[in-house]
């Protein structure tokens, strides 16, 4: 329930974003599969530059919503 409820707060602000370098990683994680369809190629890029930074927690959960965009 905690997690719908950030997903759906960053929805409502960034799902019309173009500058994701902005966000922290656990936000883009939490906006995975919610993106724009114009803003996905932006979006991905800078997705796949932060996972070397990631947190172990935060490299879960990236693979966690991968699985689920995969769907």
């Amino acid at each position: 329930m905690k997690k719908l409820i950030i997903i759906l707060m960053f929805l409502g602000v960034f799902l019309y974003a173009e500058n994701f370098s902005e966000m922290s990683n656990q936000e883009l994680i939490s906006i995975m599969g919610y993106v724009d369809k114009k803003n996905q190629k932006k979006f991905e890029q800078e997705l796949k530059s932060r996972i070397s930074t990631m947190s172990e927690k935060e490299k879960e959960m990236y693979k966690e919503n991968l699985k689920k965009m995969k769907k």
